[in-house]
Protein backbone atom coordinates (compact mmCIF):
# COMPACT_ATOMS: atom_id res chain seq x y z
CA UNK A 1 0.00 0.00 0.00
CA UNK A 2 2.64 2.48 0.99
CA UNK A 3 4.19 2.22 -2.81
CA UNK A 4 1.06 3.01 -4.21
CA UNK A 5 1.01 6.04 -1.83
CA UNK A 6 4.28 7.27 -2.79
CA UNK A 7 3.46 6.90 -6.44
CA UNK A 8 0.54 9.05 -6.12
CA UNK A 9 2.11 11.60 -4.08
CA UNK A 10 4.96 11.75 -6.49
CA UNK A 11 2.92 11.66 -9.42
CA UNK A 12 0.98 14.80 -7.98
CA UNK A 13 4.26 16.23 -7.26
CA UNK A 14 5.91 15.83 -10.45
CA UNK A 15 2.81 17.29 -12.01
CA UNK A 16 3.02 20.22 -9.84
CA UNK A 17 6.41 20.90 -10.86
CA UNK A 18 6.24 20.88 -14.25
CA UNK A 19 3.88 22.81 -14.55
CA UNK A 20 5.59 25.77 -12.21
CA UNK A 21 8.75 25.17 -14.08
CA UNK A 22 7.23 25.34 -17.51
CA UNK A 23 4.63 28.52 -16.22
CA UNK A 24 7.50 30.46 -14.16
CA UNK A 25 10.67 29.33 -15.61
CA UNK A 26 12.72 31.92 -17.48
CA UNK A 27 15.46 33.68 -16.56
CA UNK A 28 16.30 33.08 -12.93
CA UNK A 29 13.84 29.49 -12.97
CA UNK A 30 11.78 30.79 -10.24
CA UNK A 31 9.49 28.08 -12.00
CA UNK A 32 11.98 25.17 -9.87
CA UNK A 33 12.73 27.81 -7.41
CA UNK A 34 9.43 27.99 -5.86
CA UNK A 35 8.71 23.90 -6.08
CA UNK A 36 12.27 23.13 -4.24
CA UNK A 37 10.78 25.68 -1.94
CA UNK A 38 7.24 24.63 -1.40
CA UNK A 39 8.46 21.31 -1.40
CA UNK A 40 10.57 22.22 1.76
CA UNK A 41 8.04 23.91 3.88
CA UNK A 42 5.44 20.83 2.87
CA UNK A 43 7.95 18.78 4.55
CA UNK A 44 8.95 20.64 7.53
CA UNK A 45 5.46 20.82 8.14
CA UNK A 46 5.44 16.93 7.76
CA UNK A 47 7.79 16.78 10.69
CA UNK A 48 6.30 19.08 12.85
CA UNK A 49 3.05 17.58 12.37
CA UNK A 50 4.99 13.85 13.21
CA UNK A 51 3.74 12.54 10.36
CA UNK A 52 4.47 8.88 9.84
CA UNK A 53 2.83 5.75 8.31
CA UNK A 54 0.83 6.07 5.13
CA UNK A 55 0.77 9.75 5.45
CA UNK A 56 4.12 10.27 5.41
CA UNK A 57 4.43 7.91 2.87
CA UNK A 58 1.81 10.14 0.48
CA UNK A 59 3.12 13.49 1.50
CA UNK A 60 6.87 13.81 2.44
CA UNK A 61 7.83 10.61 0.32
CA UNK A 62 5.67 11.02 -2.67
CA UNK A 63 4.61 14.50 -2.80
CA UNK A 64 7.40 16.63 -1.70
CA UNK A 65 9.59 13.89 -3.67
CA UNK A 66 7.45 14.32 -6.39
CA UNK A 67 7.64 18.15 -6.49
CA UNK A 68 11.43 18.98 -5.53
CA UNK A 69 14.09 18.37 -8.04
CA UNK A 70 17.96 18.23 -7.40
CA UNK A 71 18.74 17.59 -10.96
CA UNK A 72 17.12 20.80 -12.04
CA UNK A 73 18.75 22.49 -9.94
CA UNK A 74 22.30 21.40 -10.46
CA UNK A 75 21.73 21.89 -14.31
CA UNK A 76 20.16 24.84 -14.33
CA UNK A 77 22.56 26.36 -11.88
CA UNK A 78 25.64 25.22 -14.23
CA UNK A 79 23.63 26.75 -16.86
CA UNK A 80 23.36 30.23 -14.80
CA UNK A 81 27.33 30.60 -15.39
CA UNK A 82 29.88 30.91 -12.39
CA UNK A 83 28.51 34.14 -10.63
CA UNK A 84 24.61 33.81 -11.17
CA UNK A 85 24.57 30.06 -10.75
CA UNK A 86 26.04 30.42 -7.17
CA UNK A 87 23.51 33.03 -6.34
CA UNK A 88 20.99 30.96 -7.43
CA UNK A 89 22.28 27.83 -5.41
CA UNK A 90 22.66 30.09 -2.47
CA UNK A 91 19.35 31.57 -2.46
CA UNK A 92 17.67 27.74 -3.21
CA UNK A 93 19.41 26.26 -0.25
CA UNK A 94 18.59 29.27 2.21
CA UNK A 95 14.98 29.34 0.96
CA UNK A 96 14.64 25.83 0.91
CA UNK A 97 16.23 25.80 5.07
CA UNK A 98 13.88 28.58 6.37
CA UNK A 99 10.81 27.26 4.44
CA UNK A 100 11.12 23.88 6.11
CA UNK A 101 12.34 25.67 9.62
CA UNK A 102 8.98 27.98 8.88
CA UNK A 103 6.59 24.80 8.53
CA UNK A 104 7.73 22.83 11.23
CA UNK A 105 7.41 26.10 13.41
CA UNK A 106 3.87 26.67 12.00
CA UNK A 107 2.73 22.84 12.44
CA UNK A 108 4.61 21.90 15.87
CA UNK A 109 3.16 25.26 17.66
CA UNK A 110 -0.49 24.54 16.75
CA UNK A 111 0.06 20.64 18.17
Amino acid sequence: MSVLLVALGGALGSVLRYSLSHRYDGRWHLGTLSANTVASLLLGACVGWSLDGVALALVGTGLCGGLSTYSSLAVQTRDLGPRRGTAYAIATILLGLAACALGFHLTASAR
